[in-house]
């Protein structure tokens, strides 16, 4: 309890805007992209910020925050090391799901999908794009695995930094892109008395979007 709360006292009405089958695109990418608009129009912090939840072939679930970097009418791009938790979960289990939350909007999309691996070209174009730190982070971390101390991480870092001085930086094999191809998207609208607005795609099997209207 604070302040004389407890949690199940916090709660929050939702009352900016709606969301109706008649006012949505026909295509869910064309509407996420009108919805990343908004967002970007607001001026929200990490915007791109989104929960993957990824889970092992034995049905072991995670999740944990990561940056989209880019979507078109493939899919949904991030960027990883292939041998961290997550990478190897998708190995096993190439299926994910993704979640955006943007409060100041009062909306969610949920997107649920296969995962592919982007091509190596792409990779080098976007790790190029890289700050040199992030670039150098990339090659020395053993990203999910245990290490003896923070020290032992920054002196990989001034050793690499130190052996790369002046050189092109090379993309680590084990770091690139992976993209959700979805099947399902969800757009949610929070709405008052928690009657939100929620319409879901479904891909089907000739490649058309279903869409319906989902109960709160």
């Amino acid at each position: 309890m604070q302040n004389g709360k407890t949690i199940a006292d916090l709660r929050r009405d939702y009352r900016l805007q709606s969301l109706s089958e008649n006012d949505v695109a026909a295509n869910p990418i064309q509407q996420f992209s009108a919805w990343w608009s908004d967002v970007i129009a607001s001026e929200i912090v990490e915007p791109n910020a989104m929960t993957l939840a990824t889970a092992s072939s034995d049905g072991l679930p995670s999740a944990r925050i990561v940056l989209l970097k880019g979507f078109d009418e493939r899919g949904f791009v991030f960027f990883t090391n292939y041998n961290s938790f997550k990478g190897l979960q998708l190995q096993e289990n190439p299926r994910a799901c993704l979640v955006f939350f943007w409060k100041e909007l009062e909306r969610q999309v949920r997107i649920i999908g296969v995962i592919e691996k982007i091509a190596a070209e792409d990779n080098d174009e976007y790790f190029n794009s890289r700050p040199e730190g992030s670039r150098i982070g990339a090659i020395i971390s053993p990203q999910s695995q245990v290490i003896e101390s923070r020290e032992w991480l920054e002196k990989r870092v001034q050793e690499v930094s130190q052996q790369l001085s002046g050189q092109v930086i090379p993309r680590p094999d084990h770091w690139g892109g992976y993209r959700v191809r979805p099947a399902i998207i969800e757009f949610w609208q929070g709405r008052a008395n928690r009657l939100h607005d929620r319409i879901q795609y479904t891909l089907s099997g000739d490649g058309s979007w279903k869409l319906e209207r989902l109960a709160p």
